[in-house]
């Protein structure tokens, strides 16, 4: 089976089995066995609903640290538009970019520029695609890769684009190389992520390469980034900052960016799947486009996020009211249709399956129904599945055992407890005398005489 990268990771030390974990699981990917959370890799999106959910910081995102760009002679910052609302009111984005050169990088791209570019080739896609509507958003890879997991039948239904970091990194990456004469391999690109998903699509790409080359969490950085501005401040006078493409770090901004058609945006993985569960059922045909978010409130409300979400979108919201005010300038990324095309295909992900031999699927299934149906049906997670038919499917995979659930177990109890009273009760043949003689015992008596 292909071995996935994951950048959700658990910290062992940390895991108390508490189970909260698996209860928010999107794709019922975690099982807690022996007390301990175990991540089943072919199922994780690395999505971070686990890291949000986890009250022991047990779980955890692999990200980069600055100490990568040692590894590079010339490197590039690519901070996500949602970066911008993490600080207080005041900061615009050329002061944070201005800050990030300080911190090391020799340049930055921001990937509001190369959001806006995606944007306008999508309002040209909407308008000469005739692929079944609605279509959905290639730029939430935890959401694409919920599709591969849960929805395969509906990857069709993706728009085969580019992400807005990954046109950002390629155009970055070409510009170092023609204006500093550089190769391709003395480039480090890094993403300023608010997201273990990105992480992942960075180190497992969708298409043939990635263009970026590491990922530096938000959080991580956030410290560093707010001293210098508190202290020295920046250097840097105006940056490009396109409203609309800043404004793809929230819900609602790519759907802004496209304007016109019929256009949906939904946040939340678990709300996210109620729309596809409801495209899978043949509605939303009259939706154009659909924009799906894994996390509450789009970017800003990511795993990797240092600031509240709810005080993020506040400042996103006055961020690009005051870049509102300024006039657009005109952009120079690429306008040839092709650059921003995904070069593969996105295909479903092999997943958990019963068995691959049909027939022995069929009897497996038919197994799994009949160990559910004698289950409480109770969903209460105690057992370290997600509810009661995962944990019928993990007893028919052998992952685990009718014992497992407690009231099960509570019934063997008392079953063993109620025989061990009837065995105290009873007696060897030689010693069964009763005191006061039943006729069987005086039967057994005249017998033996």
């Amino acid at each position: 089976m292909q071995k996935y990268f994951h950048s959700v990771m658990l910290e062992k030390e940390n895991c108390k089995g508490c189970t909260n974990c698996i209860k928010h699981c999107p794709t019922e990917a975690i099982r807690v066995r022996e007390g301990q959370a175990r991540i089943i890799e072919q199922l994780c999106i690395d999505c971070g609903e686990c890291i949000r959910r986890c009250p022991n910081h047990a779980k955890l995102a692999i990200t980069d640290t600055l100490d990568r760009l040692n590894d590079y002679k010339y490197t590039i910052a690519l901070p996500a538009p949602s970066f911008y609302a993490q600080f207080g009111p005041g900061v615009m984005p050329h002061h944070v970019l201005g800050v990030l050169l300080e911190l090391g990088f020799d340049h930055f791209y921001e990937v509001a520029v190369g959001a806006e570019a995606v944007s306008a080739y999508l309002r040209r896609y909407l308008d000469q695609s005739q692929r079944p509507r609605p279509l959905i958003s290639s730029a939430c890879p935890a959401v694409v890769r919920t599709m591969q997991v849960r929805f395969p039948g509906l990857l069709e239904n993706i728009v085969p684009i580019e992400t807005p970091m990954e046109v950002s990194a390629r155009i970055a990456r070409e510009e170092a190389m023609e204006k500093h004469g550089l190769k391709d391999e003395e480039i480090g690109v890094f993403f300023i992520t608010p997201c273990p998903a990105k992480v992942t699509a960075i180190k497992q790409p969708f298409g043939e390469r990635s263009y970026v080359d590491g990922a530096i969490s938000m959080s991580s950085i956030y410290g560093e980034v707010l001293n210098r501005l508190n202290s020295t401040g920046s250097n840097l006078k105006s940056t490009l900052s396109p409203v609309q493409g800043v404004g793809w770090g929230k819900t609602g901004g790519e759907n802004h960016a496209i304007k016109d058609h019929s256009l949906l945006a939904v946040d939340g993985i678990h709300n996210v799947i109620n729309v596809l569960e409801e495209i899978e059922r043949g509605g939303l045909y009259d939706i154009d486009y659909i924009e799906a978010q894994a996390c509450t409130g789009g970017c800003i409300g990511g795993p990797l996020v240092p600031q509240n979400p709810f005080v993020s979108r506040v400042r996103m919201e006055s961020l690009l009211k005051e870049l509102g005010t300024r006039g657009e300038q005109e952009l120079n990324v690429p306008s040839d249709d092709q650059f921003y095309r995904l070069s593969e295909t996105i295909l479903p992900r092999p997943t958990l399956k019963l068995s691959d031999d049909v027939n022995q699927a069929i009897q497996m299934l038919e197994e799994v129904e009949r160990i559910y149906a004698d289950l409480p049906g109770l969903d209460c997670g105690s057992c370290g599945s997600p509810h009661c038919r995962a944990l019928a499917e993990d007893i028919v995979r052998g992952s685990a055992e009718t014992s497992f659930c407690v009231f099960k177990l509570r019934d063997k109890l008392q079953q063993l407890a109620r025989e061990i009273v009837d065995l105290s009760h009873m007696q060897p043949p030689a010693m069964g005398r009763v005191a006061n003689g039943s006729k069987e015992d005086a039967k057994k008596d005249e017998f033996m005489e």
